[in-house]
């Protein structure tokens, strides 16, 4: 991956054998990409930022507005903790209460009290196992239901992407989707299901998207304008 400067704007530029045309991506936290065919001439890139400068710039605000500071996880009794879109208060236990370091009991979070000094890696594995569970229900069902054969499903940290179709037909979910409400989160794991069809974001990838899940224009406006939202933990 090669940076390229155009004007005030920085790009990390990622080239690919498999792609046939240009893309700029605005990531999560504003960072710039370009997805290129192997071998594209550097002007070809500078003239194509160019044109869409207007674009970049608006995506780019809009990322600002949104990005704003959230305030970080105390794990003390009564905190919310996000599952499927719910926010379940947090209530510490002593430790000879649960077997478990965490669990969602009845409606609530219960953590105890030995492991809080690590409560946030125990608050990562648990949503990391049922991220596993649920998506990888979400992608069987869809996946039958369009005649698609992924590989299966590996949840892990992202950094700023949702999800990912990898190598082999595997499809990667960052653990975070699984604080998402449901309909956002199964739109998650059909947008990436489709890329099995579509490897990139063309015309077509909607296309089927839109076949596949007919309201996704809404749902993927809510994650672009509320994703931010579930980030802390």
């Amino acid at each position: 991956m090669t940076e390229l400067q155009v004007e005030d704007l920085t790009f990390r530029v990622r080239e690919s054998r498999r792609r046939k045309t240009l893309e700029i991506t605005v990531d999560r936290d504003g960072g710039l990409f370009i997805a290129a065919p192997a071998g594209t001439d550097p002007e070809q890139i500078r003239t194509f930022v160019v044109e869409k400068r207007g674009w970049i710039y608006r995506k780019l605000a809009e990322k600002a507005q949104r990005h704003r500071p959230l305030p970080r996880k105390e794990y003390v009794d009564g905190e919310g903790f996000l599952y499927l879109g719910r926010s379940h208060r947090l209530k510490t236990v002593p430790a000879a209460a649960q077997a478990v370091p965490l669990k969602l009991d009845g409606g609530r979070f219960r953590i105890r009290e030995d492991v809080l000094s690590d409560a946030q890696r125990h608050f990562i594995q648990w949503y990391t196992a049922r991220a596993n569970d649920w998506l990888g229900r979400q992608v069987d069902a869809h996946a039958q239901r369009l005649g698609l054969s992924p590989a299966g499903v590996r949840v892990q940290d992202l950094g700023f992407r949702w999800g990912s179709c990898g190598r082999g037909d595997w499809l990667y979910f960052h653990w975070k989707t699984i604080l998402l409400p449901r309909n956002i989160a199964e739109y998650v794991a059909v947008h990436e299901l489709i890329h099995l069809h579509e490897p990139h974001h063309t015309p077509e990838f909607w296309r089927r998207l839109e076949r596949a899940m007919p309201d996704y224009d809404q749902r993927k406006r809510w994650l672009a304008e509320h994703g931010i939202e579930v980030e802390g933990i």
